[in-house]
């Protein structure tokens, strides 16, 4: 049996099993449908180009009694333009490749210029019995604590400029969590990836003078990774942060390893306008020009190492409603070294209770070779349905 016919029967099975189950069975089915357009310019002098997409998630949960929980979660995606066969043929082996243990990408239909794939990035069963749970298969395992970059976020670290996958990849695991405490837990996880590479890890969460802090330890593939994390607020400020340090096991006595640090603070005003500021520094990071070999916006393996090249990154955003139904945001990322810079505005519409219409901007500015020159613009256009 192939994988797409794997995939497909697994899809089917997601569709019908909400009118299969008996009534009496406790069932959440939901998700969202949307078509997203966007313009690539990467020299405004030179020729544009379009990639468009068709996208509709499915999520399901099914409550088969007191103690178990079934999650599955589905994307289904047809991405077809000029970017996909004109600037990037490479692009579609990225889109379905699958980091997991196993492999549940596929796709179902390609050409030189679309391709329709399908991808299980929930498939998992939890257990709960008084203070103790554990979630076997394929989930999300969350250790971040700000709001940008997660240095802790060891198993599913995220691109934040991947705006529209708001649900996050996740991976073949398994987790452990008793809760120690009314505001504590001891978290034990490992997951195995496509590689056949491990990533092990115990976390202790406990709250102090208002502060929720966490503390963890353990492996990342080849890495030995410790690191600490605290949510709490100054005065009516929220502020957060996460460290984590990383050395590799084999060469023990060759380095001081790495340091990955973020710090944020954020606060609301009487009248809803939102100020975030954050900082993330990576004590192995360059003060020259920060380019990488490939593009920020690449789908390839990310970890909290691959944050940014560079040895500090600033953010800022601002946030307010123009109105009920719409809603500005604007954010920034800077290099104070190479001098390049992102910025992503963007306007939501909310035009009835579930259909939504956001315009975003992705600019990157910078001379060749700094962290953000050459990636040009992107311009992106998205109608959404959720149900």
């Amino acid at each position: 049996m192939t994988m797409n016919t794997v995939l497909s029967r697994l899809l089917l099975l997601l569709l019908v099993l909400p009118l299969a189950l008996p009534a009496q069975k406790k069932l959440d089915f939901g998700g969202h449908f949307q078509t997203l357009n966007t313009v690539f310019i990467q020299d405004i002098r030179s020729q544009w180009y379009s990639n468009s997409s068709v996208y509709n998630r499915l999520n399901l949960k099914w409550y088969a009694g007191k103690a178990w929980t079934v999650s599955v979660g589905a994307r289904n995606v047809l991405n077809y333009g000029q970017l996909v066969y004109l600037n990037y043929p490479e692009y579609p082996d990225l889109l379905v490749r699958d980091d997991g243990f196993f492999d549940l990408t596929a796709a179902l239909i390609r050409d030189s210029s679309y391709i329709l794939y399908s991808n299980l990035d929930r498939l998992n069963l939890k257990y709960t019995k008084e203070k103790f749970e554990t979630t076997i298969g394929r989930q999300r395992i969350n250790w971040g604590m700000n709001m940008v970059w997660n240095p802790n976020d060891i198993f599913n670290t995220f691109s934040f400029y991947d705006f529209d996958y708001i649900e996050r990849p996740g991976c073949d695991a398994i987790n452990l969590q008793y809760y120690t405490g009314v505001s504590s837990s001891l978290q034990a996880a490992a997951k195995l990836d496509s590689d056949r590479e491990v990533t092990a890890a115990l976390m202790y969460r406990f709250n102090q003078k208002g502060y929720d802090f966490q503390i963890m330890g353990g492996l990342i593939e080849q890495d030995i990774v410790a690191g600490a994390g605290w949510s709490g607020n100054i005065k009516n400020a929220g502020f957060t942060g996460e460290a984590s340090w990383f050395k590799n096991k084999n060469h023990l006595a060759d380095s001081a390893g790495i340091l990955i640090l973020s710090a944020s603070i954020n606060y609301t005003f009487k009248n809803s306008l939102f100020i975030h500021g954050s900082v993330l520094f990576n004590n192995r990071g360059t003060t020259g020009k920060a380019g990488r070999d490939a593009s920020v916006l690449t789908l390839g393996d990310m970890s909290p190492k691959t944050l940014t090249t560079a040895k500090t990154s600033l953010f800022a955003q601002l946030s307010y409603p123009l109105s009920p139904i719409i809603r500005a945001d604007a954010a920034a990322i800077f290099n104070p070294f190479d001098r390049s810079a992102f910025i992503g505005p963007n306007i939501d519409f909310s035009l009835t209770g579930n259909i939504g219409f956001l315009v975003m901007a992705q600019v990157f500015i910078g001379d060749s070779g700094t962290e953000f020159g050459n990636y040009g613009q992107l311009y992106h256009f998205r109608l959404k349905w959720s149900f």
